[in-house]
């Protein structure tokens, strides 16, 4: 039923309806560079509901009928029926022929703004708004690019969408469609069936418009399977009833034993164990177990930061390799280390390099197992573009969470909402931590829990009321000496002694940029005495720090054969706490707050069979002020420590460490932490800094104003921000990609620019990004993603103009043209290491800008 026609503010030339066999969605672009007529909005629709329900088949039966309705493939098709509309129709057919070959019925529109509603799909939204098709769909289809569109108090039969004949022609497209896929609109019952039926539209979409539609083919029905199995949507091929032993190659421990048979169905389950007691195995067998039981459509591993993700890709691909058929399609390292998969998969138009998902961070939440950041889980519980697509990607998989420790008050109302709907979607949610306070369990479950034992299990299958603690035996203890020390010169003649008596030394600083200048007075002492230095931290490019953790960790692994081969010092950042599996010998670490030093402890003998030197001694050095000075000037006795942690979390934990002379792991880590963090009231300078967490400061914000920019973030009310610049983390330094390349030159005559990268190699980007063919296509693009490092705005290149890096625009991911700077930073090294412009200007009027493999990326104030 057609609404009346409200009189609108724009003068609109009436505009004849065309058959909508004529009516385009797409165009393609030949190898010449002619621009050619695409698929019509009617077989592009027909295509990308096709694509849905074969998505929808490749799920698990009991998934479909809990998450999909019958008839949601009929949602996903309907996606693009604002497209016929006289504005669309008009810039679409100007962009093939040209104003005096365009269709006579349609008149010029440019005068028009299509985002004062969104452009096609808001025209698609109040389309479905005029018709019956319930309360969901009209939304879901508005959403299929990402933003809500803005059509408030805009009807479906207004003049700018071409009146009533061309909404009734777009009705007509509803019941074609509905007769082509002969189904019937779904009954959508709540929120989260909407979000991931959102999701489906999406990815079908993409798929949809990707390569093997770009002709107009009359038989792209045959091209449907093989897209959505090009797009990585492939069920994972079992190695069936394989037991644990079989799997990792060692007996499991009781404490393994208990979790996997625990966590066996759909629900929640929390692992509270110490570092090094295999926790990393005992959810990847419950895993299996799921997926042998046909209850899980996939997995994905979420770690704490993308750093510490990049270790955890070998123990996982050695995993799939084994529990996977030989000729499986996911036994390729592609889909597990880094961006190396990106290459391979085509993930249509969306993923194209170029656009945002083509990004691994992104993709890999669509893939059936992946190893990711938390940050991509969150961002599907929050108001961000694609969100949604993120919640599809995590429907009925299981889902670890690893790391899992006191997150801040922002981070943490984000992660339990997170699991709080993963709930909801059918998935097994396995939280893996050794350093929990009960408070944070008691939020994961939404119930009490009173158990305080160490090792614990906690669990809560979905169809029950109440959750289960279960406690096991764990390691004996072992105890390690610890030694506050306030200067730090003493522990850097301690720590080189140590490293010349053979001992295997680890140093952990909180920032980038203590830890570069750690590292540079250490290397220089170092090397007169045979001792060999490293650095680790975030401020590398992908490949050199690759480089360095292969090298590094495999000196400091697990049995190493190179080990007492000479004395070393490690230094790094909280890379060093999480992931990797290093073992040192003696640890030397800035103070932190507790779950952090635990953490860090845990790389300090971690191996009874690693071979030591006589000397060596299971001990930590905690670099700290005194307890006096802390608590009454806490911003200037921690420094910088200050601006990363929060000062009254560091003075309770001073307070419980400041007189420990030994410790016993793990049978002191409960005690410990809560002793950190339990509520209690203050007085004197400590109530200042507990209100000053509560509350905040000028400086920074307290738990109520980060929890309530949390709800923001959550909320569907306010404006959906872009996936790139949300916020899963609060801080007041916010980061940007710098790409680092030794030389660029445009090659006028082969219309290519020629890359130089940092190690020498060259690479080529033709100006027809599909010269070679789409996969040579997505290898250069992704041979890009290997050079980008993240740092602080105020600390990178001066921004540029979007048109000065057009070159680039078909290979990474600029930014949206809103903008009139690219989000990407460019600069190239010189052969003295510093930084400059793509013209030779300098880099930063405020910071010299340097970049080496040995010491990474560096800003040096000029007033420095």
């Amino acid at each position: 039923m057609i609404r009346p026609q409200k009189q609108d503010r724009d003068t609109v030339p009436k505009q004849q309806p065309m058959d909508l066999c004529r009516c385009l969605a797409k165009t393609w672009k030949e190898d010449s560079g002619i621009i050619e007529p695409g698929h019509t909005v009617a077989s592009h629709c027909h295509i990308v509901g096709a694509v849905a329900r074969e998505l929808l088949q490749r799920m698990p039966r009991l998934l479909r009928q809990k998450l999909f309705p019958q008839g949601s493939e009929l949602v996903a098709a309907v996606h693009d029926v604002g497209k016929v509309s006289p504005t669309f129709q008009y810039k679409i057919f100007r962009s093939i022929n040209g104003q005096t070959r365009t269709p006579p019925e349609l008149k010029p529109t440019s005068h028009l703004k299509e985002s004062s509603w969104g452009g096609h799909p808001g025209v698609s939204q109040v389309t479905l708004e005029a018709t019956r098709t319930g309360h969901y769909a009209p939304k879901i289809v508005g959403l299929h690019h990402g933003y809500s569109p803005c059509v408030e108090g805009k009807l479906a039969a207004d003049s700018q969408f071409g009146g009533e004949e061309w909404q009734q022609l777009r009705e007509q497209l509803l019941e074609n469609l509905k007769k082509e896929l002969n189904c019937e609109w779904p009954d959508i019952e709540d929120e989260y069936q909407a979000r991931v039926l959102a999701g489906l539209t999406t990815v079908a979409d993409w798929i949809g418009s990707g390569s093997s539609f770009e002709k107009p083919t009359p038989n792209w029905q045959d091209r449907i399977v093989p897209a959505v199995n090009d797009a990585g949507f492939i069920s994972p091929d079992l190695q069936e009833g394989l037991g644990f032993e079989e799997i990792f190659g060692f007996p499991p421990r009781e404490s393994q034993k208990v979790f996997y048979q625990q966590a066996c169905q759909p629900g929640i389950y929390i692992l509270e164990a110490p570092m090094g007691l295999g926790k990393t195995e005992a959810a990847l067998y419950a895993a299996y177990r799921a997926l042998n039981e046909n209850d899980a459509t996939g997995i994905y591993f979420a770690l704490p930061t993308q750093l510490t993700s990049e270790k955890i890709h070998e123990r996982v691909g050695a995993f799939l390799n084994t529990i996977l058929l030989p000729d499986s399609i996911h036994r390729i390292p592609r889909l597990l280390h880094g961006n190396a998969w990106l290459k391979e998969l085509e993930m249509g138009e969306e993923g194209r390099p170029g656009h945002s998902w083509f990004d691994a961070r992104k993709r890999g939440i669509l893939a059936p197992f992946a190893v990711g950041t938390i940050d991509q889980a969150l961002m599907a519980v929050m108001n961000v573009r694609h969100g949604f697509v993120r919640a599809f990607g995590l429907v009925g998989k299981v889902v670890i969470l690893d790391e899992v420790h006191s997150y801040d008050a922002y981070t943490g109302l984000l992660l339990d909402e997170l699991v709080h709907t993963l709930r909801r979607l059918h998935c097994t949610v396995i939280i893996l931590s050794a350093t929990l306070t009960r408070d944070r369990r008691q939020f994961f479950l939404e119930q009490p829990v009173h158990n305080l034992e160490y090792p614990l299990i906690t669990s809560q299958p979905t169809d029950t009321d109440s959750p289960t603690e279960l406690p096991v035996t764990g390691q004996a203890d072992r105890a390690v000496t610890i030694r506050l020390q306030i200067e730090d010169q003493p522990v850097v003649e301690e720590a080189l002694r140590r490293a010349e008596e053979g001992e295997q030394v680890l140093w952990i600083e909180n920032t980038v940029g203590e830890a570069q200048d750690r590292y540079a007075v250490l290397a220089a002492r170092a090397a007169g005495m045979g001792i060999e230095c490293g650095l680790l931290h975030s401020r590398f490019t992908a490949a050199n720090r690759q480089c360095n953790e292969d090298y590094w960790v495999g000196l400091y692994g697990k049995g190493t054969a190179l080990r007492d081969r000479c004395g070393r010092i490690l230094v790094g950042t909280q890379v060093l706490e999480q992931s990797l599996d290093i073992d040192a010998d003696f640890l030397v670490s800035r103070i932190a707050p507790t779950d952090m030093l635990l953490q860090r402890l845990g790389r300090l003998w971690r191996h009874l069979e690693t071979p030591r030197p006589n000397t060596a001694r299971r001990e930590a050095w905690l670099l700290s002020p005194p307890l006096p000075n802390a608590i009454e000037h806490p911003c200037q006795a921690f420094g910088s420590t200050a601006r990363i942690y929060v000062p009254y979390i560091l003075c309770r934990t001073l307070e419980v460490w400041h007189e420990i002379e030994q410790i016993n792991l793990p049978g002191d880590i409960r005690f410990l932490i809560e002793a950190t963090y339990e509520e209690r009231r203050e007085s004197g300078a400590m109530a200042q800094w507990q209100h000053e967490l509560e509350h905040g400061n000028r400086f920074r914000k307290g738990r109520q104003q980060l929890r309530q920019l949390a709800r923001i973030g959550l909320s569907s009310i306010g404006k959906t921000q872009s996936d790139d610049e949300a916020a899963t983390r609060y801080s007041d330094r916010e980061s940007v990609e710098v790409l680092i390349l030794q030389a660029v030159r445009t090659l006028r005559e082969k219309q290519t620019t020629q890359l130089t990268f940092l190690d020498g190699g060259v690479l080529l980007l033709p100006s027809n990004p599909k010269q070679g063919g789409d996969r040579v296509w997505r290898q250069r693009a992704a041979a890009l993603q290997g050079q980008l490092i993240r740092v602080p705005p105020e600390q990178a290149p001066e921004p540029v103009l979007h048109h000065s890096l057009h070159w680039l625009k078909e290979y990474l991911y600029l930014g949206s043209r809103d903008h009139e700077t690219a989000r990407l930073r460019v600069a190239l090294v010189q052969p003295d290491g510093e930084l400059q412009g793509l013209n030779g200007e300098t880099a930063s009027p405020d910071y010299q800008l340097v970049y080496d493999g040995q010491r990474g990326y560096r800003a040096i104030k000029h007033s420095d």
